[in-house]
């Protein structure tokens, strides 16, 4: 079997959780088929710049071929088409504008796929937001995979996601919250689909000892990791840590490993470690008390998967659907919506009581049974092995024409996302 994973930008060093998601997906599906990773040379997710070579090059066992970007994005044009189509009623040729300005805009990347459709059993596209995955599962909507890592934000309500959603051979959703979504604002219930998430690579062993002494981390402290970023929460996590803080002077210390695009306030309990290496997150999170979870947009957390997996309890945001959900299906974390709950949760998961310990077991039972590895190769390679059996039952519906295109007639994509339903899923 021969698989093409289509994503909008990859590499080693790429940390991005869609683009880790697809790596890892394409490292282990290459232990059972013949991978092919098909990208862009961007490295930075907000210009799409073009900073990679084009070409070829191998990482980590798997062909990645890589494809310039036809113009970076321009922030002011995207900023402002995006308030046009979230905000307002408008066309479907101001959708597809808005789709080339978020981009990444490679036309040598279409045309490659385009060329390749005859070599390729399945294209697996990552993620359902850019440029790449619309255009590129129209161009082999037979052959098309879709692994979508939608959050509950206006974009998945634009009304050209919804013809895709219904139009592709099969959907891998990371949770039953994104599922529910999806469905709500695309009807594309007859499309198949799984839910099957991401494994990682959790080490057989860690050492918290070791990033305790490389990092001078000399007291207990809740983890955070990913990009410091405003988008993730972490302005309000900064807020609340300082009051916490204040209240509770020997309470936990709050550490944070990833790259900041965003000021870290100067505190003495708060620590920045920068960007770390995997080794050194696995033994910081071995070592934490707990994981803090801020983000209110997520398909799926991968850190917090790998927090379950070492036994750590998480803190999850309780406005994000997903977050919530997951912390209440697998019973390995609490979540708050305000400071009060963010202190209190706080206070309950220092690793001195005993909610720690039976939250942290129950996090690592989740993770074996729904996300180790052997589970989501499963997963997919048994819904491989079922489109080639079917016949496909769906087709991608044809945009109207070129003067329907310009009516001014579809809903505001906000509006979609806020007509569906709110809260986690439980079963």
């Amino acid at each position: 079997m021969k698989l093409a994973i289509v994503v909008q930008r990859y590499g080693a060093d790429i940390s991005g959780g869609a683009e880790l998601h697809a790596r890892y997906v394409a490292e282990r599906l290459a232990r059972h088929a013949e991978v092919r990773v098909f990208t862009t040379c961007a490295r930075d997710y907000i210009t799409w710049k073009n900073e990679l070579p084009p070409g070829e090059e191998t990482i980590n066992g798997v062909k990645v071929t890589r494809f310039p970007v036809s113009s970076p994005r321009n922030t002011d044009d995207f900023g402002r088409r995006s308030a046009v189509v979230f905000n307002r009623t408008h066309s479907i040729a101001d959708e597809l504008a808005w789709l080339k300005s978020e981009g990444p805009t490679s036309h040598a990347l279409m045309r490659h796929i385009s060329r390749v459709q005859g070599e390729i059993d399945f294209f697996v596209f990552f993620s359902a937001r850019y440029y790449h995955a619309w255009h590129g599962v129209r161009a082999v909507a037979g052959k098309a995979v879709l692994v979508p890592t939608a959050e509950r934000e206006p974009s998945i309500g634009l009304s050209i996601f919804g013809s895709m959603f219904r139009g592709v051979r099969a959907i891998m959703y990371n949770s039953l919250e994104e599922r529910a979504l999806i469905q709500a604002v695309s009807n594309n219930r007859q499309v198949p689909g799984v839910i099957v998430g991401v494994g990682s690579d959790i080490p057989d062993r860690v050492q918290p000892w070791r990033a305790k002494r490389k990092f001078n981390l000399k007291r207990p402290y809740a983890l955070y990791v990913g990009r410091i970023d405003e988008n993730k929460g972490c302005a309000e996590l900064f807020d609340h840590f300082i009051r916490y803080a204040s209240m509770y002077p020997n309470g936990l210390d709050l550490v944070l490993a990833g790259s900041a695009v965003l000021p870290i306030p100067k505190h003495p309990r708060i620590k920045h470690l920068g960007f770390v290496s995997d080794e050194d997150k696995f033994d910081a999170l071995g070592g934490a008390d707990f994981l803090v979870m801020p983000s209110e947009y997520e398909s799926l957390s991968m850190v917090a998967l790998e927090a379950w997996a070492l036994g750590r309890p998480v803190l999850a945001n309780g406005r994000c659907d997903v977050l919530r959900g997951q912390t209440i299906r697998s019973n390995a974390g609490l979540y708050y919506e305000n400071f009060d709950e963010f202190a209190e949760t706080m206070y309950a998961l220092e690793a001195a009581g005993p909610l720690n310990q039976v939250l942290g077991r129950n996090g690592r039972d989740f993770f074996k049974r729904h996300y180790a590895w052997p589970v989501v190769e499963r997963k997919y390679l048994e819904m491989f092995d079922r489109l080639k059996k079917e016949s496909s039952k769906t087709a991608l519906e044809a945009l109207p024409g070129w003067f329907a295109r310009r009516k001014k007639n579809v809903p505001p994509a906000a509006a979609a996302v806020d007509a569906a339903p709110k809260g986690p899923v439980l079963r």
